[in-house]
């Protein structure tokens, strides 16, 4: 082994180039948001962006409660040694 990473997935250019497409498609995503009609049932769904930052408070939220989760329902490592 010459320390290479193994993988395509593993290489460094690819990790980038993966980020970057993401990148591009969610900033897509957001500018497609000013080309069409939305049907909406409250008046702050009309919002430039709002699903796109809605869905990214989301998430933010529950890895934040997962992370305050973990103090309090995580074991010592030997917790089922005898």
């Amino acid at each position: 082994m010459s320390g290479e990473p193994s993988g395509w997935l593993e290489r460094p250019r690819t990790v980038s180039g993966i980020v970057w497409t993401l990148a591009a498609v969610c900033v897509a995503l957001v500018v497609a948001d000013l080309f069409y009609h939305k049907h909406v049932h409250f008046h702050f769904e009309e919002w430039f962006g709002f699903y796109g930052f809605f869905g990214f408070a989301a998430f933010f939220f529950i890895v934040m409660a997962g992370k305050r989760l973990r103090g309090v329902l995580m074991r010592p490592e030997d917790y089922y040694d005898e």
